[in-house]
């Protein structure tokens, strides 16, 4: 009986226990952040500490020495494919990120374990898969929770941002797009039964990204003919872009007519906008 009131007080106890939990906030909250960068996934963790009116640089992270870039345990980044910084790869993969601040530049280190909490306690140079410099940039505000950012997206390329107090620094980094959407391209067009669809998004690529324009044109008139007969304004307009780097402006005038014509039927003012415009400015040229 003694021990079934002992079990009956203990389990009341934990229940207790589990109840009574004090929930108060982290010093430093975490923030886990997915970024597409063309078409390259890009996560990463860290945690914020913040200023609370302390001498950040050359104080509370002193110069010349391993930060842990944030608090607690590591800050990691993961790249879906293989990147370049500096014209170096760093292979697809998860990694901690250390900084040593200094006062006019960082240097910003990748390490292939990410497992440690704040730095490794027995440094390891074999494991550091990349080490880059970049300048300190002196911000006009204040910034007071430490702060990373992946920003200037563009298709091939985006900055790796570090935030904190008035201090800004970026690195850049390249990521393969027209690697992996050339193979793409290749895999889905080399199959005789690639849609309209599939041709027009092949031949806007090449064009947004200065690729092949011969190309490029064979697949927008491909995605044409397989609409049997249809016009969609928005492959007209594609086309008549691509005829005009290709030097052809009087087909490029046709194509915009066109693709003007369906959209003043759908009422796309977009279109009709952005045709007009063009019209008019390749009419100047003839």
């Amino acid at each position: 009986m003694k021990k079934i009131i002992f079990l009956i007080a203990l389990s009341s106890f934990s229940l207790f226990s589990e109840a009574q939990q004090v929930k108060t906030p982290a010093a430093s909250l975490k923030a886990e952040v997915e970024q597409m960068v063309g078409l390259t996934d890009v996560e990463y963790e860290y945690s914020r500490p913040n200023k609370k009116g302390r001498v950040i640089f050359g104080g509370l992270v002193p110069y010349g020495q391993v930060w842990r870039t944030g608090a607690n345990e590591n800050t990691t980044i993961k790249f879906g494919d293989d990147v370049e910084i500096d014209g170096k790869t760093i292979p697809k993969g998860k990694y901690a990120i250390y900084t040593i601040p200094h006062e006019d530049t960082w240097d910003v280190i990748f390490y292939s374990d990410s497992e440690n909490w704040g730095t490794p306690e027995k440094w390891d140079d074999k494991k550091v898969v990349l080490k880059t410099t970049a300048p300190v940039k002196k911000l006009a505000e204040s910034v007071e929770s430490f702060t990373i950012g992946i920003n200037n997206l563009s298709d091939n390329s985006a900055h790796l941002q570090f935030m904190w107090d008035q201090v800004l620094v970026d690195i850049t980094f390249h990521v393969p797009t027209q690697k992996i959407a050339n193979a793409s391209i290749d895999g889905i067009l080399s199959n005789p039964r690639a849609d309209a669809n599939a041709y027009y998004a092949s031949a806007n690529y090449y064009l947004q990204s200065n690729g092949d324009m011969k190309k490029a044109l064979n697949w927008i008139n491909r995605a044409i003919d397989l609409k049997q007969g249809e016009s969609p304004y928005w492959y007209y307009r594609v086309k008549s872009q691509i005829q005009a780097k290709l030097g052809d402006i009087k087909g490029a005038i046709d194509s915009a007519e066109k693709s003007l014509d369906g959209a003043q039927k759908e009422g796309n003012k977009d279109y009709i906008r952005l045709n007009t415009e063009s019209i008019k400015e390749w009419k100047k040229i003839l």
